[in-house]
């Protein structure tokens, strides 16, 4: 028999993914603004979305550690529980504006995958939350896969934003 314990969080993340995805496409974009000389919002996204990224790395390392596929110390535990943490705290306003002022976007197949990605990421994310926080124990590949699915899609949409961003548009900031 199927286990609750890995497919209500499942349902519950997928449910999050779909939402978020026709919430977007059904909003009516506000559109992209910046505020009067001070930072292009676009540059700071582009810029705590490159920090959620490298704290993705962290946390790829600290999650290594914790399987004993690197060495490991006491504090992994809670580098891994805080770099997670302040990962999704400085990816809150990125997606916030990208789903309030842009919404699902599928004008091109890069923005497309930015938006699917955008939504499989919190998806996992929940999914991945809901696994913790549930009594008993997981099956011993479920919270690496769905580890990698969050860290495949914060990389993916690194790749699809800021690196974008970055080759054509370029990496200063506008004062």
């Amino acid at each position: 028999m199927t286990q609750p314990r890995i497919w209500l969080p499942t349902v519950a993340g997928v449910g999050t993914a779909v939402s978020l995805g026709v919430y977007g496409r059904l909003h009516t974009p506000a559109g992209a603004a910046d505020v009067p000389a001070f930072i292009r919002l676009q540059d700071t996204k582009v810029w705590l979305a490159t920090a959620v990224l490298a704290l993705a790395v962290i946390q790829l390392l600290a999650a290594l550690s914790l399987y004993g596929k690197l060495p490991t110390a006491r504090w992994i535990p809670a580098l891994h529980r805080w770099t997670g943490r302040l990962a999704l705290l400085l990816s809150l306003p990125v997606a916030v504006h990208c789903l309030y002022a842009l919404g699902f976007r599928s004008d091109d197949l890069r923005v497309l995958a930015h938006s699917l990605l955008g939504c499989l990421f919190y998806g996992a994310f929940v999914t991945k939350m809901l696994l913790l926080s549930r009594p008993g124990p997981t099956r011993p590949w479920t919270l690496p896969l769905i580890g990698g699915l969050t860290l495949t899609a914060v990389t993916g949409l690194w790749l699809t934003s800021a690196l974008w961003f970055f080759t054509t548009i370029g990496p200063g900031w506008s004062f």
